[in-house]
């Protein structure tokens, strides 16, 4: 069993340390990853336009990732920035105070998916029959937000402790648990209902939930480093504050993906709805490309946060450039991968000609530029983990909205289809530029900062 006191972070080889924090959080990404292209799969067989709807309803899938992540990037460089300063009771009360709020959350989230589902799919298509495909998958989901929120958010308070452990079991669970109610609940295997596209949401939403109880014994349980107590808990406005000034920007990158794959949707439903399951595939393919990196990040971020607060320099760049090394290994892989078997990958989801055509057609074009996207999201994380959200959240709205969104549609218009995906290459190397110089900057004003810290008594001590 890993070892979760926080101290490690400061004092373990730091290869040995990211290697044995970032495993089981790459782990669970990759099966995190096997679960949105075996459901992808399963849709699929229902026909090109479930497979469509599915794609469509995915940037209202990423307002809960949204909301869940930036609450927990936030909440996971707070805790370890405070565990790094030896303060343990306002580590363990952040961690109360986002508990409380996924709670609320999902109660707007459940009211919106209730009451307004159908409405807001009417701002991706007027396909009716997309529509109707769309709006009874994505009202299961946003009514059962609950089991989404919680373990994703609840994970990082574990992640912010230095134990990856417990959120790569808690992710297991939970996918595993789905790929196996997946083809049960849609064809309506064995005494199950053949539900088609809710019977997907039914079983995200299910096998969340029962991941979420299991999160719930371990987040209360004597072992865990922080001591949780929600019978005492006392509002704090300012640990509001300190969490989202992270996380908001983190929110907010997220949600600009939201709207990036909204506008990217707008564009490709122009041409074809097969175009836009091909992009819907692409992203399903993509996620087991980063989430790797996504898995490195968490092992990554207590690490750099910890030692940022424990004013040790030396170990926050030995970080930094062993991630981007790693980074670049696991995103060179997909390029490799995306450029030697892309109508392989597409063919997975449907043997559909025209959508194995154009699907391959974006693998290997998009793919062009994975070699510098591992490296350019854990400078992200950097950012997040120092406590200096707006640079990333700057650079994403940069890439995704200002050049990407705009890019794209111009290639479309003027040149087609096959020229429309160009545009993902451009935007990252345009965007990588500014990334790196900024964090340079950044890296050498925190230097002086830990080096100005070590001489006041208060961290000395720590």
């Amino acid at each position: 069993m890993q070892k979760h006191s926080s101290k490690r972070l400061g004092t373990e080889p730091i290869f040995p340390l990211l290697f044995r924090l970032s495993i089981p959080s790459i782990i669970a990404m990759l099966i995190q990853a096997l679960y949105n292209v075996v459901d992808s799969i399963y849709v699929g067989r229902l026909g090109t336009d479930p497979l469509s709807a599915l794609s469509l309803s995915f940037p209202l899938q990423m307002i809960i990732i949204a909301i869940a992540v930036g609450t927990g990037v936030g909440t996971s460089s707070l805790i370890s920035r405070m565990l790094g300063k030896g303060n343990k009771n306002k580590a363990a009360n952040a961690a109360e105070h986002v508990i409380i709020i996924s709670l609320l959350y999902s109660l707007i989230m459940g009211a919106v998916g209730y009451f307004f589902a159908d409405k807001l799919f009417l701002l991706f298509t007027d396909d009716p029959n997309l529509i109707n495909l769309g709006t009874q998958y994505i009202s299961i989901i946003l009514m059962g937000s609950l089991a989404l929120f919680f373990p994703m958010i609840s994970n990082n308070i574990l992640r912010g402790e230095g134990n990856t452990f417990i959120p790569m079991v808690v992710m297991v669970i939970g996918a595993i648990i789905n790929i196996i109610l997946d083809p049960f609940l849609i064809f309506g295997l064995w005494f199950f209902p053949q539900m088609g596209i809710q019977g997907a949401a039914v079983a995200t939403v299910s096998a969340r939930l029962l991941s979420g109880v299991f999160l719930v014994i371990m987040l209360f349980s004597d072992k865990n480093e922080l001591k949780l107590n929600l019978k005492t808990f006392k509002f704090d406005f300012s640990v509001i504050i300190e969490v989202y000034k992270v996380g908001f920007p983190a929110m907010v990158m997220q949600l600009l993906a939201s709207l990036m794959l909204s506008g990217m949707n707008r564009i490709l439903a122009s041409f074809t709805t097969t175009a836009i399951a091909a992009g819907g595939i692409y992203f399903r393919l993509q996620s087991f490309i980063f989430m790797p990196v996504f898995g490195l990040n968490q092992g990554y971020m207590p690490i750099i946060g910890y030692n940022y607060g424990h004013n040790n320099p030396e170990r926050v760049h030995k970080t930094i450039k062993l991630a981007l090394l790693i980074g670049f290994v696991f995103t060179m892989t997909g390029f490799i991968l995306f450029q030697t078997i892309p109508s392989q990958l597409v063919a997975l989801f449907n043997n559909d000609p025209e959508l194995i055509r154009i699907g391959s057609e974006a693998l290997k074009k998009i793919s062009i530029a994975f070699p510098i996207i591992g490296p350019a999201i854990i400078v992200s994380t950097t950012f997040q983990a120092l406590g200096r959200g707006l640079p990333s959240l700057f650079l994403s709205f940069l890439r995704q909205i200002v050049i990407l969104l705009p890019l794209m549609y111009l290639l479309g218009r003027f040149y087609g289809l096959g020229y429309l995906w160009y545009a993902f290459p451009v935007s990252e190397v345009i965007s990588i530029i500014p990334a790196v110089i900024w964090l340079k900057i950044t890296l050498n004003k925190i230097q002086l900062e830990m080096k100005n810290r070590k001489e006041i008594p208060e961290y000395s001590q720590n």
